[in-house]
């Protein structure tokens, strides 16, 4: 059993995200693969955060437990944000991670532009209506999304959050703040030290191969995330498409989610491919309409926010599987 880390120290920070802001479409993405480091209850949301700006301190030290409250409104929003770590953290600490907050969770991001546009849109109006100035969010490193996109690949759903638990339960730490024991990220060079055969024993298979080899440029600081993020879009997609075991499926992800082009859309995966047919064209998801329509589509229709919009119409669709069992789409669901 591993030990559980205790997260005893408390700060309180405000952040105010640029208006409007919806908080729970914000913060709590139901399409998302469901991971052991958060959970979300309504206006409430916690999480786990391997913070590298600790890489001398004890042990323990580096993962922080986030909580994120809605304290305010739509056109006046408010985040009452509680940050738990082991050992009092300084206030350099603290203004560097609520920088690293506020571009992780697209909090500073002014989406006026993009709403009016399309507030007109049949399909996106009434979305953008319900959820004015909904944020892309991506709490994890580009490391730690980075593993969670090896551990989707070629697998059912099910399989990829046994493979996820797996890997925390042995690499990650067991961290205790608020009430919640969630699990926190391992740092890069974890995994340098781990035999392929270790990980194929967790029953990862071929990915245990690509899980050492993403491992290794990080741990060598070979690539900067922060460095990245100031590159052009195409010279972020070649560095990443340069690492092992990534494809452009999980190049896309990335450059939308974690780098947020709103415009990336080049590729569409076969099992988005089904959805996006029946959301956009009402063609059943076993006669999809092909990639090249789609991508023609998006780009005509929503040009350079063509990610985002899908994004809105994606999101809203699993909001409503919250609530209502969605049949066309439970076949396409295996979790």
């Amino acid at each position: 059993m591993k030990k559980t880390i205790r997260l005893n120290c408390k700060e309180t920070i405000e952040i105010k995200p640029i208006s409007p802001f919806p908080f729970d479409p914000s913060m709590h993405k139901p399409g998302h693969f469901p991971s052991q480091d958060t959970t979300w209850v309504k206006g409430c949301r916690w999480q786990t955060m391997f913070w590298p700006s600790f890489a001398k301190a004890s042990e323990g030290q580096q993962c922080l437990g986030l909580k994120f409250i809605n304290a305010g409104t739509v056109k006046r929003p408010k985040i009452s944000l509680e940050v738990y770590s082991k050992e009092k953290l300084t206030s350099n600490c603290l203004g560097e991670l609520i920088r690293e907050i506020n571009y992780r969770y697209d909090f500073q991001a002014d989406l006026a532009g993009f709403t009016e546009r399309f507030k007109n849109d049949e399909q996106l109006g009434p979305i953008l209506a319900k959820w004015p100035g909904m944020r892309v969010m991506s709490p994890q490193s580009l490391y730690e999304y980075l593993v969670i996109g090896i551990v989707l690949q070629n697998c059912t759903v099910r399989r990829s959050v046994k493979m996820m638990q797996a890997l925390f339960e042995n690499y990650g730490s067991l961290v205790s703040f608020n009430g919640k024991n969630l699990y926190c990220f391992w740092e890069p060079k974890v995994l340098t030290k781990v035999s392929e055969e270790e990980l194929r024993a967790l029953k990862v298979g071929y990915r245990a191969k690509s899980l050492k080899r993403i491992s290794e440029p990080f741990a060598n600081s070979e690539i900067n995330e922060l460095e990245l993020r100031a590159k052009s879009k195409e010279e972020q997609r070649g560095i990443l498409l340069s690492l092992y075991g990534i494809g452009p499926a999980t190049v896309g992800y990335i450059l939308f989610d974690v780098f947020k082009h709103y415009d990336e859309l080049s590729h569409v995966s076969p099992w988005e491919q089904k959805i996006y047919s029946k959301l956009f064209f009402d063609r059943e998801p076993s006669k999809p309409v092909s990639e090249k329509k789609l991508l023609k589509f998006f780009d005509k229709r929503f040009g350079r926010y063509k990610m985002l919009a899908v994004h809105y119409i994606w999101e809203d669709l699993w909001w409503k599987r919250e609530h209502q069992r969605i049949p066309w789409l439970e076949g396409l669901i295996r979790l």
